[in-house]
């Protein structure tokens, strides 16, 4: 039997209420999160006005150089360092900061690029009262992002380490093998971020690291709706930043730590990049092979391959991380003690 119009119009009223009830409740869900964040997990260190706009800083330790972390292509911010920050605070300054719109820092008003990134922390450190000469530490992407701020403020920085950085040739030296792909699944999470939907998947998405205190990933996943939306911007500006790269890579005679990840790929790595196991070690080996290169950036410089560290290696083995800073601040202290008459 049919059911009448009424009934009809009753049933789509019943389905319109269910909807909105769902949305109503993701929406207060993802509101209370917010709120439940901020309470919960205070930013550490302090919030640094940079013209209208606060970025998270956290700097412990003291002494000459200060050692300055960029965190890579991620969302965890300036907890990226949280396993190596405290042991290198023990020997000298070490600073770590969240860029804008990751963790608790304010978005940016500008499509991030290196040169974005590099003025923005360089405004960061100053109005902190955080004052060169510098030792900077990049991760993946933050690797390109610490040659920016080289270049744009070379006279302030003394060394370098870079941990299984991105090279500004990688696309291309890869693309025989696998193309660069970002996710529709990502993209329509952060459209819906509102909604909740990214709050209630954050565990799943963003399973606690190796030598990561659980403090530590509840709060990511607590920021994680605002800092995949940073996320996926970055990662749109991937191309112009690896563009920007191409231009600078003299490091001149300041001492260089290159540090690459020589873990075999994981099944899920593998999954991700959509290659298989023996296009991975491909993969691998022009990956040494672009290190190889950017270690010639430099006229003093080292270049350490970690077998069994994945990309993560602040987390996966945070004791190379830390003796490769510690011996570039020893060698820039080296290089600035007065000769003995």
């Amino acid at each position: 039997m049919k059911p009448s119009k009424l009934q009809a119009l009753g049933i789509g009223l019943a389905g319109a209420i269910l909807v909105a009830v769902v949305v109503l409740t993701g929406v207060v869900y993802e509101r209370v999160g917010q709120y439940r964040a901020a309470l919960d997990f205070p930013p550490p260190g302090k919030m640094v006005d940079i013209g209208g706009r606060s970025v998270q800083l956290s700097c412990q330790g003291s002494g000459v150089p200060t050692v300055v972390f960029e965190a890579g292509l991620s969302v965890d911010g300036s907890l990226s360092w949280s396993a190596v920050q405290g042991k290198i605070a023990a020997h000298t300054r070490a600073c770590a900061y969240s860029r804008p719109g990751l963790m608790w820092s304010d978005p940016s008003d500008a499509a991030p690029d290196g040169k974005r990134v590099a003025i923005e922390l360089h405004a960061t450190l100053i109005n902190a009262g955080e004052h060169g000469p510098f030792v900077l530490v990049g991760h993946s992407l933050g690797g390109l992002y610490v040659m920016s701020f080289t270049r744009h403020f070379g006279r302030e920085v003394v060394g370098l380490v870079l941990v299984d950085p991105s090279h500004p040739e990688q696309v291309e030296r890869v693309a025989g093998l696998m193309t660069e792909s970002r996710s529709m699944l990502s993209r329509i999470g952060v459209a819906f971020a509102w909604s909740g939907i990214l709050r209630a998947a954050a565990p799943v998405l963003l399973p606690q690291a190796p030598h990561q205190s659980e403090r530590d990933a509840r709060a990511i996943r607590a920021y994680a709706p605002k800092s995949l939306s940073t996320q996926l911007a970055e990662s749109d500006s991937t191309n112009r930043t690896l563009a920007e790269a191409r231009a600078f890579r003299d490091l001149g005679s300041r001492p260089l730590v290159v540090l690459t990840a020589m873990a075999p790929y994981t099944t899920a790595e593998l999954r991700g990049m959509k290659i298989t196991p023996e296009q991975g070690n491909q993969v691998q080996a022009i990956w040494k092979q672009l290190h190889e290169d950017l270690a010639t950036w430099s006229s003093r410089s080292r270049h350490q391959l970690l077998p069994n560290s994945g990309h993560n290696i602040q987390f996966d083995d945070p004791d190379a991380v830390v003796d490769a800073v510690l011996s570039v601040v020893n060698t820039v202290r080296t290089d600035q003690r007065p000769e003995s008459p």
